[in-house]
């Protein structure tokens, strides 16, 4: 099938008629094609945000909220439709696209669609100099959003809806790896009644199209999840153009837990925190550092766990672990394994590329769990984003924040302990933008998302992402 480009709310193909094949990651084969597309594209795309913009600016904030909120509905009522279009192009069990990515979606612009009609101003009163200060938020214009192949749909809308909401008009490019959710989402904006102009969604290489978002000289603004590479290479050309940017990039997320950890609790979550998605998740815990004394008993029992889970075809309800998202990507991660090999790593379970009968050419591994004693082999100093952890004894609580904090990243960090003197003392040393105690990837809407270090710049989420689709203006009146 022939994936189209969405343009003032019809589907148009690419100017200049270049396509790019769409992989199924469960089989290996092409299943469809997608525009790459050129900058001629983009300006199409930004000429019809830029007359959709007056309109949509001066939209009543309630006209807004329903329109986003019938999107979240039509998202819910489509969700089996969505959810086997997603496993299809990402990999991922359906059902767990029909658990979370889907509903996830649509929550996005459930909450948005609420939040903009209670995000408010600010005013100041110059107490002795008679006067009044009132702060605006005005939306900034046409904004681009760029998403990643991990979570298509659940961190495209997670981008789209706020600018959205904040009055913009917007140019999206979806992963040209996973773009049938993306193209999906237009028609169901049609149907909600969003107005011409106002969502443009564009495919293509982040080479050709991705670039020519960002060097566009009157798209003001640049949200983007992905590689940290790429990230910095958006930051250089956005740079000299004055361009706000959001930038949500990778994780090397450490794990740790502590002897007085709640233990079946955290064991289960940590196998979930471990291979949820197939560990192509940014926010999963890819390094394990636990306490010495529980060390050979949690690896007994977290190998044994491991062992269990089934990898298999996406829409086998019994599937713990899909493919990967593509055949070099798979490369990649097996690629660390012998890394890790190489590094005197000692690989407890998995490792190997599996065979799915009557799928022989999709992309399936083994999830992975790796032994290592020293904390700088490139396994656990480099991003793999894939089935793949590492596990390491720490005896200290200064050892494993030293560990901990070692790496470039600094996108979430997961702790278990009972301990509250702790949880607060670690909580606050741990260099990362999200802390999980006891707990992960427990998500509330409200709460700014984002890393320090090379995990990104600026925050997501809440009332953080409407003010970053927003430009503040002070005004100051004399009485």
């Amino acid at each position: 099938m022939k994936i189209q480009n969405f343009i003032n709310g019809k589907f148009e193909n690419p100017v200049k008629d270049t396509w790019i094949d769409n992989y199924n990651p469960s089989n290996g084969e092409i299943y469809g094609k997608i525009p790459n597309s050129s900058v001629e594209d983009v300006k199409l795309a930004y000429q019809s945000a830029k007359t959709a913009f007056p309109g949509w600016s001066n939209s009543t904030l309630e006209e807004r909220s329903r329109i986003l909120i019938k999107i979240s509905e039509l998202l819910e009522a489509n969700l089996q439709r969505f959810a086997e279009a997603e496993s299809r192009d990402n990999g991922k069990p359906i059902s767990l696209a029909k658990a979370v990515d889907i509903p996830r979606a649509a929550s996005n612009f459930r909450f948005f669609g609420n939040a903009i009609t209670q995000f408010a101003s600010e005013s100041h009163e110059s107490v002795g100099h008679y006067a009044i200060n009132y702060t605006l938020r005005q939306p900034i214009g046409v904004v681009g959003c760029i998403s990643p192949w991990n979570l298509p749909l659940y961190l495209f809308t997670w981008k789209i809806a706020p600018a959205i909401a904040a009055g913009n008009c917007v140019i999206a490019k979806p992963s040209e790896i996973t773009p049938m959710t993306a193209f999906l989402l237009g028609k169901i904006c049609n149907e909600a009644g969003l107005p011409n102009g106002v969502l443009n969604i564009i495919h293509g290489l982040g080479t050709t199209t991705g670039n020519a978002i960002v060097e566009h000289p009157n798209i003001k603004a640049i949200s983007f999840t992905g590689g940290t590479a790429t990230g910095a290479h958006i930051a250089k050309v956005a740079a000299p153009m004055f361009k706000k940017l959001s930038l949500e990039l990778g994780g090397k997320n450490p794990n740790i837990i502590f002897a007085d950890c709640d233990y079946d609790d955290m064991l289960e979550t940590t196998v979930r925190s471990s291979f949820a998605n197939q560990g192509q998740i940014c926010l999963c815990g890819s390094r394990i550092f636990v306490e010495t004394s529980i060390y050979e008993k949690f690896k007994k029992d977290f190998v044994e766990k491991i062992k269990q889970l089934k990898v298999g075809h996406p829409s086998d309800p019994t599937t713990n672990i899909g493919a990967l998202v593509s055949k070099p990507h798979l490369e990649k991660v097996k690629s660390y394994i012998d890394i890790a090999k190489d590094e005197n790593g000692i690989v407890l379970c998995g490792g190997n590329q599996v065979t799915i009968k009557d799928y022989e050419n999709g992309y399936y591994l083994e999830p992975t769990v790796i032994e290592v004693m020293n904390d700088e082999c490139r396994v656990n100093q480099e991003e793999i984003f894939g089935p793949v952890v590492t596990l390491m004894p720490f005896e200290t609580e200064t050892h494993v924040l030293d560990m901990a904090n070692k790496v470039k990243y600094g996108l979430s960090a997961t702790l278990w302990t009972n301990d509250l003197k702790r949880t607060m003392r670690m909580s606050n040393q741990l260099h990362a933008g999200i802390i999980w105690v006891n707990t992960w990837m427990m998500r509330d809407l409200r709460t700014p998302f984002g890393g320090v270090k090379a995990s990104g710049v600026g925050r997501e989420g809440g009332f953080e992402a409407l003010r970053f689709f927003t430009e503040p203006k002070n005004v100051c009146i004399k009485y």
